[in-house]
């Protein structure tokens, strides 16, 4: 069985339905923070971003949002329905670990939601390296992080705010931290945490 770190594993779930993490809609604590204290409209990376629903939501709340996913099969489907639904967004078929080097300083901001806690725990540095080399200087880092509680054998692999802060600092710095809106299965298993980037990448 191919493991996390490969597209074949990811396209497998969504072929046969494992899809669990699909919620069909925008997350709910995207959506209360873009209606209470949206930031400018700028450029926003999504990664690991599914079906693209909310790439679709920031797109339509005027910021130019760019997906990125691993899975051939969920960039296809993030297609199809920006198509369907006539929303200008980009899905692009990519490792998020390769950003790096065509994406430097390339966006604004960044939506992490179901992304950090799907990857590998033993690259998750590598994950905050590779965002904080392709947002701005000053950009911000909105993320939701799920699960808080430890479940069965992952992905979700779990998350702790401990391990949050140590890994993003020094290069960001979080400006906000609460639990947010859940979608009911989530209750009380999420941290929305909202971090700026402090530093120039090296």
């Amino acid at each position: 069985m191919a493991s996390v770190n490969a597209a074949d594993f990811w396209t497998d779930l969504y072929a046969r339905g494992g899809d669990g993490w699909e919620i069909r809609q925008p997350a709910p604590p995207l959506v209360e923070f873009m209606d209470l204290t949206p930031p400018a409209p700028g450029r926003v990376a999504v990664p690991g971003c599914g079906r693209g629903h909310d790439v679709r939501f920031l797109a339509r709340r005027g910021y130019s949002a760019v997906g990125f996913d691993f899975s051939a099969a969920a960039v296809a489907a993030a297609r199809e329905l920006a198509k369907t639904d006539n929303v200008s967004a980009e899905f692009v078929e990519r490792d998020i670990f390769t950003l790096a080097g065509d994406y430097g300083r390339a966006f604004d901001g960044i939506w992490e939601y179901t992304c950090f806690c799907a990857i590998d725990p033993r690259r998750r540095a590598e994950y905050v390296r590779t965002m904080s080399a392709i947002v701005k200087p000053g950009g911000w880092l909105l993320a939701c992080f799920f699960p808080l509680r430890r479940r069965a054998a992952g992905p979700p692999f779990p998350v702790s705010e401990r391990e949050v802060r140590r890994l993003f600092a020094p290069a960001f710095r979080i400006e906000r931290a609460y639990p947010p809106r859940s979608v009911r299965a989530r209750q009380g298993q999420e941290w929305m945490v909202l971090l700026r980037r402090v530093n120039a990448p090296a």
